[in-house]
């Protein structure tokens, strides 16, 4: 692993021989010693060695072996314990939160060692609940569907949180020891061997790390020092300490986290959970303390390794390079594509999705990335957001669906579930087709109509009431009258696993296909495999409800329309002249639609707008040769 703040690291290492290092960080306690459970048990003292931090050596211990640290500090009548509590940088957690800690061992004998990554340019992402995805909720069960997920197009499958919460039903954002991996999805081997698959079949793997807050249950790190502040609130409480008193062994914390998953896992990608509940006015920023970090480690290892952001801030500036004054983070996420898209194709008006659900929006999002850009949000009550405009393309990730948009519905409801077939068609045209980063959430690509609700599995009853009840406040801003499933039942959870047998037939094996030949069109059309920005004009024709999209390269170039219309339309199409083959549309009788009215070839007048009859709700795309002459425009 990269050394980046000393060559003893956080928590339990196996050294050569029978030997384990400790190293704790634990500023409240005056002493501290490990005491191992199992086998046999044994106290070792740690000895203090400045900057609050506690190290010894155990002899005669290895993989597997079980402790916990006893805390101790003085007080009036003398010494008194803090508590016997789990190392904060626990790698394995095999009784649940609240027990013991174990020692890991470092000999996984890796199959493709030498993969390098890809260009986050090819990413095409599968976002996967480790849990739920498969039948047998586990990392083994996500590796034996690789080869399936590949064959549909993806090059890249992203975990939602592994590290170890509560029972063994919950999305992951409950964590509480980021260092470790679920014991009920396989723990540390289990992911290894699910990482080893995927590069193995040419895929790269994100996971998704939660920094902005730990989980309720299990929770033990304000015990040992202060990890937490209450100078900011966050929507789970108090906020992490990025900025404050002792802050640079917090962030050493986590950054020494984000190392061990990209060096230890050889994870090629970290998404960072909602960054924008990450409360640091400091000069240099966390966020860019720990990119800095993860670029050093993928140069020393020669590997392609990217930090991808969720944010609800609008703000470029956690994508723009530390040259120019920003945090260097490589892509985040963007929320108004989806809401843009979802407010489209739902007519959906409450909550968020107010402020959006013209096709001027969906432009805007094709454009430049964010639709708020500083203008006032009726949702939020005030200005929201700054330019994108100068952000390249491959910066952004987009979705029509995602784990947060559906699972954050009442029901937990798909797409598949509340719009037409061939609105989910344009949906898939509109994602794979932009310049963006796609994303598709587990399923997806076949219709998948089982709901992903919110579920948890707490041991303590009043915190799951806090739950059921948190949920209720959190739809507050929608009008939806049925009560939220209960996310503390079990059968609440059952509800959430897709059946891939569903591709095998009917409109789910169509839009399989139709997903197939989307990817396959955006890798072969060198124009749209581009992701220019620059290389792009986008107009909307607001009575033909039709979004136009002109993109170039030196190769070749292509045309978009996308028609948002409920009926048969004809739009006049700012074409460039000359001829045009028809490469794709989505109501041609293949993809079970009406046929498609636009001739295989289309020859555009010049200095006039082509006629074209589009169906309803249908994406249509055009493409030629590059001929040079006045439509070659590069960045």
């Amino acid at each position: 692993m990269i050394k980046l703040f000393s060559d003893v690291r956080l928590g339990a290492e196996v050294m050569d021989g029978e030997r384990v290092r400790f190293n704790v960080w634990a500023p409240l306690a005056e002493a501290v010693t490990v005491e191992v459970v199992s086998p046999p048990a044994r106290q070792v003292p740690l000895a203090p060695v400045g900057g609050g931090y506690h190290q010894g050596v155990a002899e005669g211990l290895g993989p597997g072996a079980k402790y916990v640290y006893r805390l101790q500090k003085k007080g009036p009548e003398g010494e008194t314990e803090i508590g016997r509590r789990p190392d904060p940088a626990s790698r394995r957690q095999p009784e649940g939160v609240h027990g013991p800690s174990q020692v890991e061992g470092t000999g996984f004998r890796w199959r493709h060692p030498h993969w390098a990554g890809l260009p986050l340019s090819r990413y095409i992402i599968s976002e996967i609940h480790v849990g739920s995805f498969a039948p047998e909720g586990t990392f083994d069960g996500v590796a034996a569907e690789v080869d399936r997920l590949r064959d549909a197009g993806f090059t890249a499958i992203e975990l939602m949180p592994v590290a170890p919460f509560p029972g063994s039903r919950n999305w992951g954002y409950d964590g509480v020891y980021p260092f470790g991996v679920q014991e009920s999805y396989g723990g540390p081997e289990g992911l290894k061997r699910l990482v080893d698959a995927c590069h193995g079949a040419g895929m790269a793997v994100i996971l998704d790390v939660v920094y902005n807050h730990l989980g309720p249950e299990g929770n033990y790190l304000r015990e040992y020092g202060p990890y937490f502040t209450d100078a900011y609130r966050t929507p789970w409480g108090e906020a992490v300490n990025f900025d404050g008193a002792h802050s640079d062994s917090v962030r050493r914390f986590f950054i020494e986290n984000a190392l061990q998953w990209v060096c230890d896992f050889r994870i090629d990608a970290l998404r960072l959970d909602a960054v924008h509940a990450i409360c640091d006015f400091s000069a240099r920023p966390f966020l860019q303390d720990l990119a800095a970090a993860v670029g050093l480690a993928a140069e020393a290892l020669n590997r392609r390794i990217y930090c991808i952001a969720e944010s609800a801030r609008n703000d470029a500036r956690i994508v723009r390079p530390r040259s120019l004054g920003g945090l260097g983070l490589d892509a985040q996420w963007n929320d108004d594509f989806h809401h843009s898209l979802h407010a489209l194709l739902t007519g959906e008006t409450d909550g968020y999705y107010r402020d959006y659900g013209r096709l001027e929006d969906l432009a805007a999002a094709w454009r430049d990335g964010y639709v708020y850009t500083g203008q006032y949000s009726a949702f939020r009550q005030r200005p929201h957001g700054g330019s994108s405009r100068d952000i390249p393309a491959r910066r952004f990730v987009v979705s029509a669906q995602n784990h947060d948009q559906v699972g954050n519905r009442l029901r937990g409801d798909r797409l598949s579930t509340l719009i037409s077939f061939d609105r989910q068609k344009l949906a898939a045209a509109v994602v794979l087709l932009s310049p963006f980063i796609p994303l598709l959430f587990m399923g997806e690509e076949y219709g998948e109509t089982a709901p992903f609700p919110y579920f948890v599995s707490h041991t303590d009853p009043k915190l799951a009431e806090a739950v059921r009840k948190g949920r209720r406040r959190e739809f507050s801003s929608f009008r939806w009258e049925q009560e939220p499933p209960d996310p503390q039942d079990a059968a609440t959870f059952l509800t959430a696993r897709p059946d891939p047998s569903l591709a095998a037939g009917g409109d789910h094996r169509i839009l399989l296909d139709l997903h197939r030949e989307l990817i396959r069109l955006r890798t072969e059309i060198h124009s749209l495999a581009r992701m220019s920005k620059q290389a792009m004009q986008v107009q909307g024709l607001l009575d033909a409800k039709t979004l136009c999209v002109h993109r170039w390269s030196l190769r070749d170039e292509a045309y978009a329309l996308f028609h948002f219309g409920s009926r048969t339309s004809t739009a006049a199409a700012p074409i460039p002249a000359g001829r045009w083959r028809r490469r794709f549309d989505s109501s041609d009788s293949k993809w079970r639609g009406p046929g498609s009215r636009v001739p295989d070839a289309v020859v555009a007048p010049d200095g006039e707008p082509t006629p074209l009859p589009l169906a309803p709700f249908s994406a249509v795309l055009l493409a030629r040769p590059q001929t040079g002459g006045e439509r070659l425009r590069m960045d």
